[in-house]
């Protein structure tokens, strides 16, 4: 009997029934072979472009949080854009600009009540404690949640 058949690259296209505004939980991952995305000279970059990305509504970043060698992100994305096109610009951009070597794709998941919102804030949040980067979340410098409340 043959084996059945698996893509080998997973689309991340939000769905037409998903609700306009919906949020995602996102972990980009970067090679071993990429500077930390916490260096000084690169972090301050990728904070101010989510930034820009969000104020020019690229997408709509309730929380922004880097790692040595990934990111943590929950985001709501444009339907007229989408998730795919938006990450693989932004991605693009600074591999061209800031000499970061990333993973291919992403992992993302669809938040689907704001209890989980809550909880992968929170694990974000918490991953640079766990990893022993800081004392306390509060200490972490390269989080950003522009506008937590509002909503998307």
């Amino acid at each position: 009997m043959p084996q059945p058949r698996y893509p080998g690259k997973l689309h991340h296209h939000i769905p037409s029934w998903v609700q306009s505004g919906a949020l995602f939980h996102l972990r980009i991952r970067c090679l071993p072979s990429s500077p930390p995305l916490t260096s000084p000279d690169i972090a301050p970059k990728l904070m101010a472009s989510a930034q820009l990305y969000h104020q020019k509504n690229s997408w709509y970043a309730r929380l922004f949080l880097l790692m040595p060698d990934h990111l943590h992100a929950i985001l709501a994305f444009p339907t007229e854009t989408g998730m795919s096109a938006v990450i693989a610009a932004w991605k693009a951009f600074h591999a061209k600009h800031n000499g970061i070597h990333w993973q291919e794709g992403y992992f993302d998941h669809r938040l689907r009540s704001d209890d989980e919102v809550t909880l992968k804030a929170h694990y974000s949040r918490m991953n640079p404690v766990v990893k022993k980067l800081c004392e306390c979340p509060e200490d972490w410098p390269w989080v950003s949640e522009p506008f937590k409340s509002d909503p998307p």
